[in-house]
């Protein structure tokens, strides 16, 4: 039996070892971007400790600089490795732009919060009104469709230009549960799920519609299919507890 088996491997045509291979190599990426997003997504609002070496900034404001430096790499790599070849010019522009959102409202997000909080809560001050709206409006949403923007970008890659991969359904639903919760819970504190949530909804309808067949050919496609099914699970029994979408901040979950 062992035997057989051996020989069963190595008989096995060099594309499926190396299709093999690369599944799993991409299913670990998404797996380390997964995890890390929440990391650096959410880990922030738990860091309001005061920043000794300069105390006007909390311990957040400095983790949050390297957010963009970790993650938008991280999209790149899964943007390549998403479909055949080498990207398009027109796809290299398009995630380009989209990095670029995310970047400017992550960064604009990040210093108007750090602002804010020597200004006061919004009223206090014409000042406190206009970092507020970089913050909490302006900066979350150039963000947030950045985030969504990836995602669509990533998907579309993949849906035009397949790899010939497989999807490793371990660490898949795994990387869907962790980043599922990590949308919700942006989306929920940005106060983007006006946006958001059509987002997530069309996703999970058009692949359970027209794309679920081709789930374990398609990696990517499964990955975000589990994401947005396991947000739109959180967003439905959020909404059901508190009647409503309030924030964690709202509900004294989070400072």
């Amino acid at each position: 039996m062992a035997s057989a088996q051996i020989h069963g491997v190595a008989d096995m045509p060099a594309h499926r070892k190396v299709a093999g291979r690369d599944s799993l190599r991409l299913s670990l990426w998404v797996l380390i971007f997964a995890i890390l997003t929440p990391i650096f997504v959410i880990g922030p609002a738990l860091m309001g400790q005061i920043f000794p070496p300069y105390p006007l900034m909390h311990v957040a404001d400095v983790f949050d600089l390297f957010t963009p430096l970790v993650l938008i790499p991280l999209y790149w790599l899964l943007f390549l490795w998403a479909g055949k070849g080498s990207p398009s010019l027109m796809e290299s522009l398009v995630f380009m732009l989209l990095a670029a959102l995310w970047v400017e409202g992550q960064g604009m997000h990040l210093a108007a919060n750090s602002i804010g909080h020597l200004l006061g809560s919004p009223g206090a001050s014409d000042a406190a009104n206009l970092t507020y709206f970089y913050d909490e409006q302006l900066g979350h949403y150039l963000w947030h469709i950045g985030l969504l923007g990836l995602a669509a970008l990533l998907l579309y890659r993949e849906w035009r230009h397949p790899a010939g991969l497989f999807t490793r359904w371990w660490s898949t639903l795994l990387s869907g549960v962790i980043y599922g919760f990590t949308l919700f819970a942006a989306l929920l504190e940005g106060q983007t799920a006006p946006m958001g949530l059509p987002f997530i909804f069309i996703i999970v309808l058009v692949v359970l519609v027209w794309g679920r067949k081709k789930l374990v050919e398609r990696p990517i496609r499964a990955f975000f299919f589990a994401s947005c099914l396991v947000a739109l699970l959180f967003f439905a029994g959020w909404g059901l507890y508190w009647g409503g979408l309030p924030e964690f901040s709202q509900v004294g979950i989070i400072k």
